[in-house]
């Protein structure tokens, strides 16, 4: 009974912050610290519950995706000289010019993160450095060049992909390292968060997959029954966490989440160091 309880909290706690920019690895890592359930078979689960999460973003935008799907001009896209076109729509390449930075350093530092980082000290310095980020870019944050996540150009997408890398630390978040580094390249927080999410449904099925090749074969037929339970209920709580989160950003800014990153990060240090 134990590990459904495990399963349907992690789910929660995955659904919750997945795509808000409070990290939803290092909240996973904290909560699994305090609930006893770490190491390589909880590593396995957490990857298995962030595809339902993946899954309730595909659903959200799937007529934005679908209308990718059936662009035909993406060969024009792949010129140089249209590379700060505003006028196509979002496209599949844009997708892959913002997916392009961190693919290939995710895959080479894959073995150093999970070995290295993936720990309460870790977490702590990626929760505050994270923050301050994104203090530093609503203050930094002077023209919006772009409101619509339709009217980004390539090299907008491709800018806001190099910001994506800095959530390769455990506790830095990727929505928060994208929405952060959107406002540093003159792009709206919506139009930002938008192609933060839609960004991510290839992004992290990638990483998904590469992680579940490598480490299936840890998991018996016990843990299957938690996976399902992890896997709804991220789904379910995602759908409503996104909605909820793009809502808040038409009144509101990052410096919220900031602020209670310093909060969680001053928390974790009573509980595991005071």
């Amino acid at each position: 009974m134990y590990d459904y309880i495990i399963a349907v909290v992690l789910g929660i706690v995955e659904g919750a912050t997945e795509f808000l920019p409070v990290s939803s690895t290092g909240h996973m890592i904290l909560v699994g610290y305090l609930m006893g359930y770490d190491g390589q078979q909880a590593g396995v689960f957490e990857v298995f519950i962030q595809l339902g999460a993946i899954m309730a973003v595909a659903v959200i935008y799937k007529e934005k995706i679908l209308t990718m799907l059936h662009f035909n001009g993406w060969r024009l896209l792949l010129r140089r000289e249209n590379w700060r076109r505003s006028d196509t729509g979002l496209t599949l390449v844009h997708i892959a010019a913002g997916a392009v930075p961190v693919l290939p350093v995710g895959y080479l530092l894959h073995h150093f993160i999970k070995t290295y980082l993936f720990s309460v000290e870790t977490v702590l310095v990626g929760l505050v450095a994270g923050g301050v980020f994104m203090m530093a870019a609503e203050k930094a944050h002077r023209k919006t060049l772009c409101d619509d996540v339709d009217k980004l150009t390539v090299a907008q997408s491709f800018g806001i992909g190099l910001f994506q890398i800095l959530a390769l630390w455990p506790g830095f978040s990727r929505s928060g390292s994208t929405i952060a580094g959107g406002l540093f390249l003159g792009v709206g927080r919506k139009a930002a968060a938008d192609f933060s999410f839609i960004m991510a449904v290839p992004v992290m099925l990638a990483a998904c997959f590469y992680d579940l090749l490598n480490n299936m074969y840890i998991l018996t037929d016990n843990d299957f029954d938690m996976i399902t339970i992890g896997f709804f209920v991220a789904f379910a709580v995602s759908y409503a966490s996104v909605y909820w989160f793009l809502n808040f950003l038409n009144r509101s800014t990052l410096t919220t989440f900031a602020v209670y990153r310093f909060i969680i990060a001053a928390l974790t240090v009573v509980y595991f160091f005071g």
